[in-house]
């Protein structure tokens, strides 16, 4: 029992029964009140948030279930313990339903109550501590949308949250749906000036001849169809974080310009002398090689040094795979919720999650959440997705290449078997670098030409 007192409400009818165990309670610590019916029990639960509920299950009017759905709906922590003198299986399972911790059957030993509140009590302070622990755990394994636990992950999160106490400019690279956009978020929401505006432009969603009225503004007949005055996106996102996507896409001109931005923190619109003053945080992204660029002249070197101040990489997903089934659950938990009508708990069969893992994922984090989505509208009315869910290429996907990324199922595994799934991977993964050349394949591998083909045999027979 916890050091403090606990206050406990004994409910049941039968008076002689109730006082004597309301005495030995309160001899053993507790602060008990006693309720002779359910409506009773109703109006001290009105007046007071007990710790403990012990109540019988049969009460004259209204009875021991509502008592019990009573008081969990105010008080979701308490602890319930019901006790009954017509106590079955079926009851048990009903009062383990409605909530309550302990069931005890009358006649009883004063003893077997108290092990049932020490029981009751440690099981409601181990839930309590399990979801804090979680709690903690989602905060650590989660910024601001962008998920993951591998150390590449959580390298990441540290550098993102050290970044945003700055006003630095950030270059944020990685390839095609790995996340750039969530982590600009993150950092504009993790900074001061998250109170401010976050203000997105995608430059190579946006024509050339339009780019540069949608970033600066323009005024009153600036161009054909620019009938009223318009502020661009720098002014928007004033006092606030400016975020660039595919700056690469950038012409040399616009380059120019974004630079004395950057440089001088001012602009004119477009068609306008006025001298318009921002105070803005840039943060760009690109899935190019700048620096690539930078030496083929298709990008200013000054440019990239006043955006790549900061330089912030997000990993693609092939290369934190161990961050994969916290993904497909997190999405497939999303899908569930959103689901008309709602789905209950949805998970994903470890076959199903071995091909996950499996996979190279060209489309990163974005393509993740197709794939779960797919699976998840192929799969109604059932509790878990299983591998024939999946696209067709996922199916076929051999084991992961990095052993310490492979997930074990709690089951275990088949060791055999997946040393030769991983085997037939790469000998096929040869033999497709090679156009089908057997000599060249075992080469490779470090194998005798007669060795490879033998194996490969032995594989596809299996």
């Amino acid at each position: 029992m916890t050091d403090a007192p606990q206050h406990l409400l004994l409910v049941d009818d039968e008076r002689a029964f109730r006082e004597v165990i309301a005495e030995r309670l309160g001899e053993s610590g507790f602060r008990v009140e006693q309720a002779g019916t359910g409506e009773e029990a109703l109006e001290r639960l009105n007046e007071f948030a007990f710790d403990i509920l012990i109540t019988d299950l049969r009460l004259p009017g209204v009875d021991g279930r509502q008592v019990l759905d009573e008081a969990f709906a105010r008080y979701p922590e308490i602890t319930a313990i019901v006790i009954t003198g017509f106590g079955g299986v079926r009851e048990a399972v009903e009062v383990t339903r409605l909530g309550a911790e302990g069931f005890i059957t009358k006649p009883f030993q004063f003893e077997e109550l108290l092990h049932e509140l020490a029981t009751a009590s440690e099981k409601r302070r181990l839930k309590s501590e399990n979801a804090y622990l979680r709690a903690q755990l989602q905060d650590r394994f989660k910024l601001e949308g962008i998920i993951g636990r591998t150390p590449i992950m959580l390298q990441l999160f540290e550098l993102i949250r050290t970044v945003a106490a700055t006003s630095s400019t950030v270059l944020i690279t990685g390839e095609t749906g790995t996340g750039k956009e969530l982590a600009a978020r993150a950092i504009h929401d993790a900074s001061p000036r998250r109170s401010q505006r976050f203000v997105a432009l995608n430059c190579s969603a946006i024509p050339e001849t339009l780019l540069e009225a949608e970033l600066f503004g323009h005024v009153r007949g600036a161009f054909t169809g620019a009938i009223a005055n318009r502020q661009g996106r720098l002014e928007q996102a004033n006092r606030g974080t400016l975020f660039l996507d595919e700056v690469g896409t950038m012409s040399p001109a616009l380059q120019a310009k974004l630079l004395r931005v950057l440089q001088s923190r001012e602009f004119e619109r477009v068609g306008d002398s006025m001298t318009v003053k921002v105070d803005v945080r840039v943060v760009a992204a690109t899935n190019s090689d700048l620096k690539r660029m930078v030496t083929d002249g298709t990008f200013r070197e000054d440019l990239f040094y006043r955006l790549n101040v900061i330089p912030v990489r997000i990993p693609a997903l092939r290369e934190r795979r161990a961050d994969i089934p916290l993904l497909s659950q997190y999405f497939l938990d999303g899908f569930a919720r959103e689901a008309k009508p709602a789905r209950g708990r949805v998970t994903i069969a470890q076959e199903a999650q071995q091909a996950l893992m499996a996979f190279e994922w060209p489309g990163n984090v974005r393509q993740l959440e197709n794939v779960i989505e797919r699976a998840f509208a192929l799969s109604p009315g059932r509790s878990q997705i299983l591998a024939s869910d999946l696209p067709p290429e996922l199916q076929q996907s051999p084991v992961a290449v990095d052993p310490a990324e492979y997930v074990l199922p709690e089951p275990g595994v088949d060791l055999d078997a997946v040393v030769a799934r991983f085997e037939y991977a790469l000998i096929k993964r040869a033999l497709d670098r090679t156009d089908g050349n057997k000599s060249q394949a075992a080469d490779l591998l470090q194998l005798k030409r007669t060795t490879l083909i033998e194996k490969l045999k032995r594989l596809e027979r299996s």
